[in-house]
């Protein structure tokens, strides 16, 4: 399943605000670690940018201009 960047901001934030451990907040989200900390690792890089699914981002690339 693929998250808008949207939600992967929301699910960054409610596991950087969690008074649980990240592995506890993430297993009840039903978010797998490896996949939260690849988006995260993103964030830190480039901001919410990063979280843009890269699919996306290669297409604006790829767009000619006008």
């Amino acid at each position: 399943m693929r998250y808008p960047a949207s939600e992967k901001l929301e699910i960054i934030r409610l596991v950087e605000e969690s008074h649980l451990s990240a592995r506890l907040t993430l297993a009840k989200l039903g978010i797998p670690r490896t996949t939260f900390y690849r988006w995260y690792d993103r964030y830190l890089q480039r901001g919410e940018a990063g979280l843009q699914d890269q699919l996306s981002q290669a297409k604006t690339r790829l767009e000619p201009r006008s």
